[in-house]
């Protein structure tokens, strides 16, 4: 029988109040109480650091950033930015209906990315050393997630029409020698997001084998409020 993935496209969100949903969606998929689930987002302007980040790959003081907030987050890998025009996907699966391999996850994630960049006639690999998806020796999307008891979060950043700057202020994913780039510099045009969104869902759901249920944000509100605060807490 075919896993369901419940899609909501969450539009501009600050990342703080998306983590807080992340963190809703995986308690709640860690007891088997919601179908696994795909947030796709962008995000204000955010740095954000994982578990094995450096404070030092920020390259700017903090009160310098001009608004730009930060955040030490519970995924994997290092520093990096997200704003707008960059695609960010929030995989909460359950990895038991598929595979019990955090590699093969990752290389998956990977895949999905490659396979949306081809479809822009993009061609992309990965790198032995590095997570994530690379055109040349530029990293076009970063990977980040964390597993427990084989429920995923975080994801990946896909950057579309990026603002690079921001990029500066950092060593991106604490990689020295390597740059960053978007779909925007490689096809030298600004790129549609509605078209990568789809194009994202799709090759999830092919490369997933999953049947894909797009879910709005008040559907999303409606789903989370079948479960009252005591109910919740009646899990912990």
């Amino acid at each position: 029988m075919m896993n369901s993935l419940h899609v909501i496209r969450l539009g501009l969100t600050d990342y703080n109040t998306t983590w807080d949903l992340q963190k809703r969606l995986f308690f709640l998929r860690s007891f088997d109480k919601i179908p696994d689930v795909l947030l796709l987002a962008e995000h204000n302007h955010v740095y954000t650091i994982g578990k094995s980040g450096s404070d030092d790959h920020l390259l700017s003081n903090e009160e310098n950033l001009q608004g730009v907030d930060i955040f030490r987050t519970d995924r994997g890998g290092d520093i990096t930015y997200h704003g707008p025009g960059q695609i960010v996907g929030y995989p909460i699966l359950d990895l038991k209906n598929y595979y019990l391999d955090i590699h093969r996850y990752l290389r998956d994630l990977e895949k999905v990315i490659m396979l949306t960049l081809a479809d822009f006639g993009i061609p992309a690999h990965r790198d032995e050393s590095f997570t994530g998806v690379w055109v040349g020796n530029d990293k076009i999307a970063a990977i980040g997630i964390k597993v427990n008891r084989w429920i995923t979060m975080h994801g990946f950043a896909l950057n579309v029409n990026t603002d690079l700057s921001y990029f500066d202020k950092i060593i991106p994913c604490g990689i020295f020698h390597k740059g960053v780039t978007s779909m925007e510099k490689v096809l030298n045009h600004t790129v549609e997001m509605g078209s990568v969104f789809n194009s994202i869902v799709g090759h999830f759901g092919e490369l997933f084998n999953i049947s894909i249920v797009n879910l709005s944000s008040a559907e999303l509100i409606d789903l989370l409020n079948q479960f009252t605060k005591e109910q919740v807490e009646s899990l912990r």
